[in-house]
This record gives structure tokens, sequence and C-alpha cells, in this order.
């Protein structure tokens, strides 16, 4: 690769980027390829190492070589797209037995019964966002803390002191 495309990337230059892109891009899918194993989440990591690539390109130092330092950032972009993905799998699965979301699920099948929803209408603010984007829009809890403007641990917090409310309000109703 020409060191004067790579040295105009790192100044900024967006045709030179460009083409540092269109030079590198079969070398980064091929190592998000082969440790994935999945084509999808290949093309999913090579797009998402072309970003961080936009982001990081400025602060490239040449202490290693070009290639050596997308190597090492292709391989965290890997890591990060599998650390999510056991994540969002784990999610799903406390998700699914979640007893507020089988409540919310049979309440989407059948609007009979709106109680739950108006319940949750009535927590406070935090409490209420959290609620309706994981069990109503259906957002993993890391969407949800970038939608709300917080951390991931915080959203999970936050739905833990609902669910506590709720099972109180419910429980209050009921009687």
């Amino acid at each position: 690769m020409n060191a004067e495309i790579l040295q105009k990337a790192c100044e900024g230059d967006r045709d030179a980027f460009s083409a540092l892109i269109e030079a590198h891009y079969d070398f980064i899918h091929s190592v998000a390829w082969r440790w994935s194993g999945v084509a999808t989440d290949a093309e999913d990591i090579a797009q998402d190492v072309c970003i961080r690539l936009a982001r990081a390109v400025r602060g490239f130092r040449g202490k290693s070589s070009f290639r050596t330092w997308l190597y090492t950032l292709t391989l965290n972009a890997v890591r990060d797209h599998q650390r999510q993905a056991t994540r969002r799998s784990r999610d799903e699965k406390r998700l699914a037995s979640d007893p507020l979301y089988i409540s919310a699920a049979h309440e989407r099948e059948d609007d009979s019964d709106d109680a739950l929803w108006t319940s949750v209408r009535t927590l406070p603010e935090k409490q209420r966002d959290a609620v309706l984007l994981v069990y109503a829009e259906g957002l993993s809890h890391a969407a949800a803390a970038d939608v709300i403007g917080c951390s991931e641990k915080t959203v999970s917090w936050h739905l833990h002191e609902a669910r506590k409310r709720l099972k109180d309000l419910l429980r209050k109703e009921a009687v």
C-alpha cells in the first residue's frame, strides 16, 4: 500500500480514506469471517471496522505496520461482536422467562386487559422508559441505555425497581 495514501488518510483526506478502505476491505472481511465463521456476522464486523477505522485512523502513529494495527482493530471488533451476541442470547433467555415480559407479550396478543401498561405509565420516568424500551419496544438493555443516556447496569437497576413497584401496584389492584 502506498504510504502517501495512508498519510493523507491519517490527515483526514476523504478520498485517501476511501482508497485505504478499498485496499484493505477484503483483508478486514476475511479476518472477520475466519474468526466469526458466519458470513452475515463477518459483514457486520467488517462494516463496524470501517466505522472504527474512520474514527481511529488519525490516531495511527506508525509504531507497528498499518496491517498489524488494522488486524488488532479487526480482532477487537470481532471480540466485541461476540460479546454482544452472547449478551443478547443471555438477555433473550432471561427475558423469555420474565413474568413482566410474558405478561407484555400476552397483552400485545390480547388487548383486553391493560392494567399492566396503565401501571407502567405511573412509574417514575426512568423506570417507565426502561420498561417501555425493553419490554414494549424489544430493545436490549444496551440499546435502551443509549436511548435513555445511562449505563446498561442502570437500565437493569431501573427494570429491577420497576418490577418491584409493579408487583406491589398490581397486587393492590387485584385486592
